[in-house]
């Protein structure tokens, strides 16, 4: 079974674009795996009426006019003034002298203020194309280097994506060892995911959303069918799923709840109470910015997830409970009270009302354990033991 596997890294925005860029390109050199086909694009803002990198590019660089394209890269979705060697370039899939691409990122930010820049570094020994719902560069084999503006500043992202054969009896993944010493110069992973990939002649084309919320190909369309069907079941009966499940809390409506809120009301820091409620039923908790993951994995490999976003901006909180497995997804949206609007958000309240929302979560998490968990694990059977959809 082939797996792609896409790793994360940590990309310090202290380090120099270009230094970065030569480490990568350097490493590739170093491995033995020779001069990478590196793939290309430094984009303007959508906004004009700025400074066009573009141009002062092709001011220093007029060789490079046949990169240069508007097209559309999917329909509906406005083209920017680019230069780029993908396919909706006249110079699709030409190369440049690594110098050039070099000159290029030495000059971002003070010289050539790109809105977007994205460096693809490829060899065959990272694996052939993915297939996704939608072209998507973030499972494109090999090592992404990306750079763009947001309303939150620059961002940089540092990714690469490989493809191994695994053995689904086997308990452990295997290394990518053709490219280990690429992905180690890389730095510290932050994330992997795992994308079990569907049989290159599979007419199936089932799609299930990883947790980046690309959507590829299953790699088991029988049980996705099949947990879909519970899925859907669960979702139209979770009034009764609450009912069960017991809750040790009445909490306000939404409204109430909201007007009953003082201002500037605060619960504190939110990770000990979900420790001290999840932890011994053997749930970890990991905290990102505005959310929270409390993961576990059950017996037949199958990992459980309550995903909680906290509100990076409001003080709320919307609650997600998750089961992945190979080649399936199930997810259901948990209200955190018996008279809550299920997939709206509530609020969060002080301390004590953050301990009952808890409270009341597990009591539901218990219950899908007791129930929805083991439908899931009836109809899908055991994932492998290596399987993990991110860690």
């Amino acid at each position: 079974m082939r797996v792609a596997l896409r790793h994360t890294f940590v990309a310090s925005k202290k380090e120099p674009l270009v230094a970065m860029l030569d480490r990568v390109h350097q490493a590739f050199l170093d491995s033995g795996l020779g001069e990478p086909v590196i793939r290309f694009n430094f984009g303007d803002p959508q906004v004009g009426g700025g400074v066009s990198s573009v141009a002062r590019v092709l001011k220093r660089f007029p060789n490079l006019e046949r990169f240069v394209t508007t097209k559309e890269p999917m329909p509906g979705l406005p083209g920017v003034r680019r230069i780029s060697n993908g396919p909706m370039s006249e110079g699709a899939g030409q190369a440049v002298a690594y110098s050039t691409l070099q000159a290029i990122a030495t000059g971002v930010l003070r010289s050539f203020p790109f809105h977007s820049v994205v460096l693809h570094f490829h060899t065959p020994e990272f694996g052939d194309e993915i297939p996704t719902a939608l072209n998507s560069g973030e499972m494109m084999p090999g090592v992404v280097l990306s750079e763009s503006w947001w309303v939150n500043g620059r961002n940089r992202s540092l990714t690469a994506c490989t493809v191994v054969e695994a053995d689904p009896a086997s308990k452990k993944m295997p290394p990518a060892a053709a490219v280990a010493a690429v992905l180690a110069s890389c730095g510290k992973i932050r994330r992997t995911v795992q994308a079990p990939l569907a049989d290159k002649n599979a007419t199936e084309l089932a799609a299930v959303r990883l947790p980046t919320g690309r959507a590829i190909p299953s790699a088991n369309p029988e049980a996705l069918r099949a947990v879909h069907g519970i899925v859907v079941e669960y979702r139209a009966r979770m009034k009764e799923v609450v009912e069960r499940a017991t809750l040790p809390h009445q909490l306000l409506p939404v409204l109430e709840a909201l007007r009953a809120t003082p201002r500037g009301a605060s619960s504190g820091p939110r990770k000990p109470a979900l420790e001290r409620v999840f932890k011994p039923m053997g749930y970890s908790c990991r905290g990102e910015s505005g959310t929270f993951t409390l993961r576990r994995r059950t017996a037949a490999n199958l990992t459980l997830e309550l995903h909680l976003d906290v509100g990076t901006w409001s003080h709320m909180v919307i609650s997600m409970f998750r089961v992945w497995g190979l080649g399936f997804k199930a997810l259901l949206i948990l209200p955190v009270s018996a008279n809550a609007v299920i997939g709206a958000q509530y609020p969060i309240g002080d301390s004590d009302q953050w301990q009952k929302i808890v409270e009341n979560l597990a009591a539901l998490v218990a219950e899908l354990e007791r129930s929805f968990v083991p439908e899931i694990e009836k109809a899908a059977g055991p994932s492998p033991e290596w399987y993990q959809p991110q860690s």
